[in-house]
């Protein structure tokens, strides 16, 4: 699946510009012209890569930012006219992951988003709507909030991530979060997935572990 990129972006000429060169060169894209428009769109997809511009009607740039920054790690490269040192800190401090000045090449507009999608690739973390899961700090979270896992359900909700949208059976689940070897209970599965359930469905108003009936589970929206 290619990935989606987000453009924020009030002057249209130049959002539709870089949409049909993003296009082009195979990523989704979806567009927003002012910041509020921008933050809704954000918050009710799933993107792999933000462009936000910093002079932004509505809700600055800066600020849809700092919210993105409240709930998600996706790459932000924030877009200016001004090249004003204290724009570019204020960007880099906000969270931003890098930043262009307006007019730029669209070669190096490119080469940007290439390098940002590399460093998140190499990252390793997953995110899938509102929740969020680093496994190097071992942290997952929902909206910021720092969900308290077992080690085992940490393990079990990290495997449903990196298989999201494809139906794990429950044999499935327990040859590769528990062993080959596992010699346990044939309903550990079930019983882990309700403990998630309960943590993450219950405790924050979201439904992303569904139960296919006779099959298994999938993690989806």
């Amino acid at each position: 699946m290619s990935e989606k990129i987000l453009i924020v972006e009030d002057e249209e000429k130049l959002a539709r510009f870089v949409e049909l060169e993003l296009i082009h060169e195979g990523y989704n894209v979806d567009k927003a012209f002012d910041g509020r428009e921008g933050l809704a769109v954000f918050e009710g997809g799933r993107f792999d890569l933000v462009l936000l511009d910093i002079m932004l009607p509505g809700l600055g740039g800066l600020e849809v930012l700092r919210r993105i920054r409240k709930t998600s790690h996706t790459p932000v490269i924030m877009l200016t006219a001004r090249d004003e040192v204290i724009d570019k800190v204020a960007g880099l401090d906000g969270g931003a992951d890098d930043y262009i000045t307006k007019p730029f090449a669209i070669e190096e507009l490119l080469a940007r988003i290439r390098a940002a999608l590399r460093k998140r690739a190499a990252s390793g973390a997953l995110e899938f709507g509102r929740l969020s899961l680093d496994p190097s700090s071992r942290i997952a979270a929902i909206d910021g909030a720092e969900l308290d896992l077992t080690k085992r359900e940490f393990d079990l909700l990290q495997f449903m991530l990196e298989n999201k949208g494809i139906v794990l059976t429950r044999d499935v689940l327990l040859e590769k979060v528990w062993g080959y070897d596992y010699q346990g209970e044939s309903n550990t599965a079930d019983v882990y997935i309700r403990f998630l359930r309960s943590k993450l469905d219950e405790a924050f108003g979201v439904k992303y572990i569904h139960t296919v009936r006779g099959v298994g589970y999938v993690l989806r929206e």
